[in-house]
């Protein structure tokens, strides 16, 4: 397992773990990977939806207000922070590679630096505002313009949400250090990050003038193909997110190599398991006996489920149709994986589930809820898409 780069280049160059590298973070690189490639997939299907006329350009009336300014103010403030933070940083370096979370999010900087930055960007950015042409007469934006937009807003709300419902599930950490739980750098529920993400960018989208049912339908194959390599990164760095002790022998018929059977997530990034021997790094804990390796089922499940909504895309006519055949097809896969994978559970109408089971079945009445109704009111019409 790779926690982080130190590790990965360990393997690759031989280099030593835990030195400067180690602050890059493998679950964050893959996340930031997640997004990449989400926002990739969207932007594939919003032009594709304007080239057949389902997503139209909308009119920007220019704001009256002073914009340049408020872009200022708020750089100024990121700068500060910025300068805030270096001299504690790079005093802490070695707490800052272990986890940057709790060094950035800390109270803890120097006022000095952070005043002099700001006041350097200050200048700087109030110099080229004041060289930028306002635009005063209204003018068109297409969907795939706001993209970067689309894909901030997601990427904000969905980490905060998933790091909601992460504390849901972990109560009694967050009681004992409210700051430090919710700000740490691990612990993320990915349905959580769908919900308040879905949330956000449908205000925002409608907000902005667009029909949010045909963004909505760009999206489902985005959001799974965020997953799918989101999911990489909790195989990768040994995130907790594996399943339960597998001690099933394998069978015979199981023609993939050993380790997608059971795995022991050597160097986990959670140092859960046993000590390994020989071994005086930063992480230094293997899983004995192995796990289930979870996130490579998901990942090749989503992976189907992709294919499913990437090829129904073209061919079902109804707006927000292929949404909630998304809400139905991820909701059936975590439902099952869920059964190998170590959560608490929850009693709940006479049923033991994990949280995440609970909301899955939420989403299978929402999806076949939903994909019923669009059907009854277009009559069954699901030809006549165009490639």
């Amino acid at each position: 397992m790779y926690p982080d780069f130190s590790y990965l280049f360990h393997d690759l160059f031989g280099t030593d773990p835990d030195n400067w590298t180690a602050v890059f973070k493998t679950f964050g690189f893959f996340l930031f990977l997640a997004f990449i490639a989400g926002g990739y997939v969207l932007s594939l299907e919003l032009r594709r939806k304007e080239k057949q006329g389902r997503l139209l350009p909308i009119t920007v009336y220019p704001s009256k207000s002073n914009t340049t300014m408020r872009d200022t103010l708020i750089n100024v403030v990121l700068a500060f922070f910025v300068g805030y933070k270096i001299p504690f940083i790079s005093q802490n370096f070695g707490a800052f590679k272990q986890d940057p979370a709790s060094i950035i999010f800390s109270g803890r900087g120097n006022i000095v630096t952070g005043l002099i930055l700001a006041a350097v960007f200050g200048v700087v950015l109030y110099q080229q505002g004041k060289k930028i042409v306002p635009i005063t007469e209204p003018y068109k934006v297409s969907p795939h313009q706001k993209l970067g937009d689309i894909v901030t807003v997601a990427a904000i709300f969905g980490i905060l949400g998933a790091k909601v419902f992460a504390v849901l599930e972990n109560l009694d950490a967050f009681f004992i250090d409210p700051i430090g739980t919710f700000f740490s750098g691990s612990g993320l529920t990915v349905l959580g990050g769908f919900i308040f993400a879905a949330i956000a960018v449908a205000v925002y989208v409608k907000k902005l003038g667009f029909p949010v049912s045909e963004i909505a339908d760009a999206t489902a194959p985005s959001i799974i193909m965020g997953y799918a390599v989101g999911r990489m990164g909790c195989q990768f760095s040994g995130d907790g997110d594996w399943g339960k002790i597998n001690e099933v022998t394998q069978p015979s018929w199981f023609i993939f190599p050993d380790w997608a059977w059971s795995y022991g997530y050597p160097h986990n990034v959670n140092k859960q398991g046993v000590k390994m021997p020989d071994c005086d790094y930063t992480y230094c804990y293997e899983m004995f006996p192995g796990v289930w390796p979870t996130p490579i089922y998901e990942i090749l499940m989503l992976g189907v489920v992709f294919a499913i909504l990437w090829f129904f895309r073209t061919r079902i006519n109804i707006t927000g149709f292929l949404f909630f055949m998304y809400f139905l097809l991820y909701g059936i896969i975590r439902f099952l994986i869920e059964f190998l994978r170590v959560n608490d559970r929850y009693e709940m109408f006479g049923w033991e589930l994990s949280q995440a089971q609970y909301i899955s079945i939420l989403f299978w009445f929402i999806g076949i809820g939903g994909m019923a109704y669009l059907w009854n009111r277009n009559k069954g019409d699901l030809a006549g898409a165009t490639v």
